[in-house]
């Protein structure tokens, strides 16, 4: 973006945190009036002083998606046709310096809120999700893919599905596909594989007896190749869990696996963030060798709402708009409408389908202890199995991991 459209996109935010965002005329005002609060981290303090933008060639990284996720859902709610209802949306920066979360909280300025959505984490989505339940008022966390700490909060929703729901989608795609195979899990030292690795111990043991062999690799990167050349049959299938979410890691085995792949035949599943890895957008890196992920996102922008979105926010910033555009999109004009539906049991009803927008969610409950009777939080489990191949993604199984109709 030139300097004018940048100034202009920041400005436009920074209006949006103070407007009162109506989908009905001032002539609706006697019908019912539900009110949405979307909290992100825009940092307006830091990248304005007063009415000027401190940035004078380009957007500071460190605020852009959050900008972006406001944009989406900005457009979300000025495209939105409503019945007998009013809806007032009010956008809040996560990080002012003044009307921080907690002073918002103290002042009651949330009080009233019917629905809050935030693309927060931390602190600040630990401060949201005690709110809401203590308000009995549904959190939707759009892009953490934590529970962070929450326990016994009913309230409180997941989108961006954590890294065990990954794990489990995983473990259940190898039991119904890849049960006579042999499946490595490789691994390098740290606290995050230690995680990996334990959740799909847990998964195979879960009666005390392993459903499936899963050998456990520790290797550096570097020399797995030589490692792989004594476990690998020639004559069998392999699977290769890449149990890792460091970059080098994940670069490193995928070429062990892409030198080795012609001799031994072999399947490649990597963790979800490995999609955004410098080496898988490159058309000639790994060619025509496959490489799949989990995730609860997938968008290939052909339908309605997407081309609605696109153009709208073309017509605002002259440019594309991103993927946190499309999840702010989504997630505010998904769950508004849902509570327009239903405002008095709209968690009884979180699964419901009438105003799918993108992509396809499945709402569970988790329990973390066996004794709990009351939901920790819900959590999107339905995941998006996604295969990376020569700089592309393009979705693997039609019916999900897991499915019946998803094997090879």
């Amino acid at each position: 973006m030139n300097k004018r459209l940048i100034t202009g996109f920041l400005w436009a935010v920074a209006l949006v945190v103070t407007l009162n965002v109506q989908a009905q005329t001032d002539s609706a005002k006697q019908m019912p009036t539900y009110k949405v609060a979307i909290f992100a981290p825009l940092y307006l303090d830091s990248v304005f002083s007063g009415t000027t933008f401190k940035y004078k060639q380009a957007l500071p990284k460190f605020i852009v998606p959050a900008a972006e996720f406001v944009q989406g859902a900005e457009i979300a709610l000025d495209s939105m046709r409503m019945g007998n209802e009013n809806i007032e949306a009010y956008i809040y920066d996560s990080r002012a310096y003044t009307k921080t979360i907690p002073s918002l909280i103290s002042s009651k300025a949330l009080d009233g809120v019917d629905l809050i959505i935030g693309a927060v984490k931390d602190a600040d989505y630990k401060q949201l999700a005690d709110f809401a339940l203590a308000k009995n008022v549904p959190f939707i966390s759009a892009t953490y893919p934590n529970d962070g700490g929450v326990t016994g909060n009913p309230f409180t929703v997941i989108i961006n599905s954590t890294l065990k729901a990954h794990c489990e989608a995983i473990y259940s795609y190898l039991l119904q596909n890849h049960g006579t195979d042999l499946i490595f899990l490789c691994r390098k030292k740290g606290t995050q594989e230690d995680k990996i690795a334990a959740y799909f111990k847990a998964l195979n043991e879960q009666d005390g007896k392993a459903l499936l062999n899963i050998q456990t690799i520790n290797a550096d990167s570097l020399v797995i190749s030589d490692i792989f050349k004594n476990k690998l049959d020639s004559n069998r299938h392999s699977v290769i869990l890449g149990g890792s979410l460091d970059e080098a890691f994940a670069t490193g085995l995928t070429s062990a696996c892409f030198n080795l792949q012609k001799k031994y035949p072999m399947t490649l599943i990597g963790m979800p963030n490995w999609d955004g890895f410098a080496a898988f957008q490159k058309k000639d890196e790994f060619q025509d060798f496959p490489v799949y992920f989990t995730t609860p996102y997938f968008n290939i922008k052909a339908d309605n709402y997407s081309k609605l979105l696109t153009s709208a926010y073309l017509k605002k910033f002259k440019i594309k708009p991103s993927d946190m555009a499309f999840k702010g999109f989504e997630i505010t004009y998904m769950f508004t409408k849902l509570l327009t539906r239903y405002p008095n049991d709209f968690m009884a009803h979180i699964n419901d389908k009438t105003d799918k927008v993108f992509c396809d969610y499945n709402f569970r409950p988790v329990m973390l202890k066996k004794t709990n009777t009351t939901p920790d939080y819900f959590e999107n489990k339905h995941l998006y199995f996604i295969k990376l191949l020569n700089g592309s993604t393009v979705r693997a199984f039609q019916d999900g991991p897991g499915s019946s109709s998803s094997k090879k």
